[in-house]
């Protein structure tokens, strides 16, 4: 009897209530989603924003462009001198970064069969970047062309853009041992005259 008692009570035969529902008088942002997309069409990589919002009736959210990321704006400058495009290189990198002058070099005088290819590209910082990459010929890998990058960007006017680069470029000659030779007679030198270490 106690335990019918107890059961009955469990499970009442009126229905319980259903909690309230507000109604939202403005939209409201429940929850914003970015993810970087390969577009095939361009060839170049984006930031694509998905947001899911609610709101009452029929008010509309208006969303402003979110600012790339610092790597899909160093994928893009890639995919701009890979296309010979020094126009959309340009708005990449901001108005007093000399790299400019140097792709433009590169761009006239490199043929197009020449591409680079990103190996590996950080994406955890919004304001470094580093790049391995190599160069390529019609697809097959391009001898002694292997490097890596360093780009530092800034958001300027809006635009994430890159406002400082340093290449640095795989040897054509590997020194091996003669490199360990020379820098251990180098710091030999400096730790007998540390004056001369004013020279360097």
């Amino acid at each position: 009897m106690l335990m019918s008692t107890t059961a009955s009570s469990f499970f009442s035969s009126k229905p319980l209530p259903l909690p309230r529902i507000p109604t939202l008088s403005r939209p409201q942002v429940i929850s914003t989603r970015h993810a970087s997309i390969f577009s095939s069409n361009s060839k170049a990589w984006a930031t694509k924003t998905t947001i899911n919002a609610s709101s009452s009736e029929s008010q509309t959210v208006s969303v402003a462009p979110s600012v790339e990321s610092a790597s899909d704006v160093v994928r893009s400058f890639y995919g701009g001198i890979n296309g010979h495009d020094l126009g959309s290189v340009e708005e990449l990198i901001a108005e007093n970064c000399a790299i400019l002058e140097f792709f433009n070099k590169f761009i006239d005088t490199i043929s197009k069969d020449l591409q680079f290819v990103i190996d590996d590209i950080s994406n955890e910082d919004s304001f470094a970047v580093g790049v391995t990459w190599h160069l390529e010929w019609k697809g097959k890998t391009f001898p002694f062309s292997k490097g890596c990058s360093f780009y530092r960007l800034d958001v300027v006017n809006d635009k994430r853009q890159i406002i400082y680069g340093r290449d640095s470029v795989e040897p054509a000659v590997k020194p091996g041992e003669a490199a360990l030779v020379a820098i251990r007679g180098v710091t030999w030198l400096l730790q007998r005259f540390p004056q001369l270490a004013d020279q360097l």
